[in-house]
Formats: C-alpha cells, structure tokens, sequence
C-alpha cells in the first residue's frame, strides 16, 4: 500500500502536540525548506521521500503515514518511550472470611 498521508507533528505553545496531516508534500514545502531525499530507509516506501531542514524525518507511521516531527517533539517522545515502565501491579482483596455459625442449645 502506498503511503498517501504526510504527517507534521509539533508542539504548541501550551506544551500540546499539534498534527497536521497533508494528501502530498506539497503543504510542507510551503513551509520548510526541502535539503534532500531520503535513501537509506529501511521501509522502501520512503526512499525517495523529501528530507526537510529543521524537522526529523521521513519516518513510517502505520502503513499508509510517513511522520515529520520538529527536534523537541522527537527528542521528548524519545525519551519517554525510553522510560522504563513500572508493571501494574494487581491488587487483591482479601477473601472475606466468616465466623462459624453458633448454635445456643
């Protein structure tokens, strides 16, 4: 399948990631400037995709997305998919338990 979805990812000024998706490349040549091709992806459907200066990519997103982000958004997201996660850890309740029955006899 092609990828048919050009993806630019970067922050706000409220610290909130902003997306903004284009059909082509076309909408982020109107604003960043293209410094070469990719040719040494390992997903073959992006060789040949534009490298843009001050932004880290072509990379694959899903099967039909190729991701631009700006260096702050790829160095945050980096580092907390690098985080170690703590496992959940289930809590139990404990079993309730009954008195014996007493017979007064």
């Amino acid at each position: 399948m092609a990828k048919d979805t050009w993806r630019l990812v970067t922050r706000a000024a409220d610290g909130e990631l902003v997306i903004h998706d284009f059909d082509s490349p076309d909408g982020l040549l109107r604003t960043h400037l293209q410094v070469g091709s990719d040719d040494c992806s390992t997903d073959l459907a992006l060789r040949g995709a534009p490298v843009f200066r001050s932004l880290v990519g072509p990379m694959p997103e899903g099967r039909n997305i190729i991701r631009y982000e700006t260096p702050e958004v790829f160095e945050t997201l980096t580092k907390e998919w690098a985080l170690p996660r703590t496992p959940r850890r289930r809590s139990r309740k404990k079993a309730e338990t009954t008195a014996p029955e007493t017979t007064d006899g």
